[in-house]
Order: C-alpha cells, then structure tokens, then sequence
C-alpha cells in the first residue's frame, strides 16, 4: 500500500487499517474472494454487509485494494472495482474522502455511477444512468445492496441531492 494507496500525511495511520478477505458472487454467478481494506473500526460491520449480499446472491464483479491500480481512483472504477480505503482528497477539493479514513466503499462502480449534471466520467456506465431499468449488480431504494448497508446505519450517495454517487457508502453519510 505505501507508495500508491497510502502515504506519509494520510489521516489514518497504517496500523489503523483491517484486510478482509470476502466472498462474492460474480455477475457469472460464481463464487469469488475478494479483499477489501477498511478502519478497524468498521471491520465487523462490513463484513455483516457482505455476509449478507452472499446470502442474497448479489452480484459484485470484483474486490481488489485499489492498490493493483497504483491508487487510481479512476483506473479503479474503469476496472468496476468495489473498493474502500484509498488516501485521497474529495475530487476537485483539498478536503480528504471518506475513503482516506477507510469508512466508505464503492460498489460496482460502473452499474452504479457517480453522476453530475446527468453525466458521468465513464463511457461503460452511459447505460446505468436510467435507474428506473433495476439490473444486475445496481444500487437502488429497497434493494439489497441499500439495504444491507442501511442496516449498519451508513449512507448511500444515491441519496445526496446535488450530485448522485450511486456506488458510494460511507459511516458519516458524506
């Protein structure tokens, strides 16, 4: 992690960060392990989430640490990585992501966009920004993705009223 998605000067010392390994199900109906780097403090919580969307049988593509690319939150999201801990700011902004403290995750980001002004940043998710069609792997009111993560009392990006961040939970709702 050093180097790509952590660094000196991130808000959350390594020691602070949990690796867990996860199964899912792929869009292919397989059984698949993935491995997600959270805070400590929500370790417990999140694996209840995707413990969960196993029984449920919800689709995720895939989980890898951002690290495999080199910390590119966009390189991530062309991958449609579900991801949480990167040392980032807030795009555009000097104010750190939630992900930076590891207490928000992106899941599939392609079936689930972060959309401004009723576009996205990624050509593949053209097709998600109709949410009324529910497919495969989106995010949506009542499904179990939301649900899942409403059970641990996190917020979805999906309910924001400027801008819509489809793929993003977060313990502090921002």
């Amino acid at each position: 992690m050093t180097g790509a998605s952590w660094r000196p000067g991130c808000p959350v010392p390594l020691r602070d960060l949990r690796l867990l390994t996860l199964s899912h199900w792929g869009f292919d109906r397989t059984a698949r392990t993935g491995r997600l780097i959270v805070h400590e403090d929500v370790a417990r919580p999140l694996l209840g989430v995707f413990r969960k969307l196993y029984g449920e049988r919800f689709p995720i593509r895939r989980i890898v640490p951002v690290d495999a690319y080199g910390g590119s939150d966009f390189r991530s999201i062309e991958a449609d990585n579900t991801s949480a801990f990167n040392c980032r700011y807030v795009d555009g902004t000097t104010r750190w992501s939630e992900h930076a403290y590891g207490r928000a995750v992106d899941v599939n980001p392609i079936e689930n966009p972060y959309v401004s002004g009723g576009r996205t940043s990624h050509s593949a998710s053209v097709p998600y920004l109709d949410r009324s069609r529910h497919r495969q792997g989106m995010a949506h009111e009542g499904g179990a993705l939301v649900r899942a993560f409403d059970a641990i009392g996190w917020g979805w990006g999906g309910r924001w009223t400027s801008v819509k961040d489809y793929q993003h939970f977060s313990a502090s709702g921002r």
